[in-house]
């Protein structure tokens, strides 16, 4: 994702410094792409940036990217913007802004929904959560990336929604998964089912996405397992917290981490098709 959106960047005409982990993926992207060099360590990839962003795992990493040693609050002037787009759940994003905030930097989290596909394209949803002065700063760059930008109030907020939308995503593939198997197992014909999920009353944006890639069993990874197990999780947590139920979700992580244990966490979780037919002994 996070190399999808720094090549938007670059097309856009922006001057861009990326980190990786991998030293050696940052130097491949910034020699395959103009006004792109690559950093050593967060710290030197900040010097210098009026926005930094950051799209990694989870909340853990962002901490180290962000405030560790070398991390690019070291190397970032007073007042920059950080923009984490990384998942991470309402608690981790506030913990994080707080610190940032502290420390002088202004922060919004700003989780995506698109996937693989509209990182690429530039067609991403950014989730916002903080000043929305901030935001509004931030369009111009934000837009290389994006087409909507939708506010969600103050910090955390952007969290708090993206991790509902995606326990919503979760629940409704496991649903499709579930339409196939049944459909299967009564001998109906999954191209008239597939038509009218995609043009009735049933249709979704996981019926349009996951159902060719669940009934292919094609699971190259566009959006990982593990990713939205970890997402489904955090909606949990949250929901934890204000002393939720949300029942569909609970049922829903629990077909996620059975598919995950059997080693399809790096698979697409269109993946989950597999429990649906372990249940029933049917493949759709």
């Amino acid at each position: 994702m996070g190399s999808r959106m720094a090549a938007n960047l670059s097309g856009g005409g922006f001057s861009v410094t990326v980190w990786n982990r991998t030293a050696a993926r940052a130097e491949a992207f910034a020699s395959e792409h103009p006004n792109v060099i690559a950093a050593s360590t967060p710290a030197a990839a900040a010097a210098g940036a009026d926005v930094i962003f950051t799209m990694i795992v989870d909340g853990d990493s962002v901490r180290e990217v962000l405030l560790g040693d070398q991390g690019a609050a070291a190397g970032a002037a007073p007042g920059t913007l950080f923009i984490d787009c990384t998942t991470i759940g309402i608690a981790a994003a506030r913990e994080i802004a707080t610190e940032m905030t502290d420390r002088g930097f202004r922060f919004l989290d700003a989780p995506v929904t698109g996937s693989a596909s509209g990182a690429e394209d530039g067609t991403l949803t950014f989730m916002v959560g903080g000043e929305q002065a901030d935001m509004d700063a931030a369009a111009p760059v934000l837009k290389a990336m994006g087409t909507t930008l939708v506010y969600a109030g103050a910090s955390g907020q952007g969290q708090a929604v993206k991790v509902i939308n995606n326990a919503v995503a979760a629940v409704n593939a496991t649903t499709v998964a579930d339409a196939l198997v049944l459909a299967g197992k009564l001998g109906a014909d999954l191209d008239a089912l597939s038509a009218v999920l995609h043009s009735g009353s049933g249709g979704s944006a996981m019926a349009e996405l996951k159902l060719p890639l669940m009934r292919e069993h094609d699971f190259a990874p566009k959006f990982k397992l593990d990713h939205m197990l970890k997402d489904i999780r955090l909606c949990l947590a949250a929901a934890e917290s204000v002393d939720v139920e949300f029942p569909f979700a609970r049922v829903t992580e629990h077909i996620f981490a059975a598919e995950s244990a059997l080693g399809r966490g790096a698979d697409d979780f269109a993946a989950i098709i597999e429990q649906s037919e372990a249940r029933t002994g049917t493949q759709a």
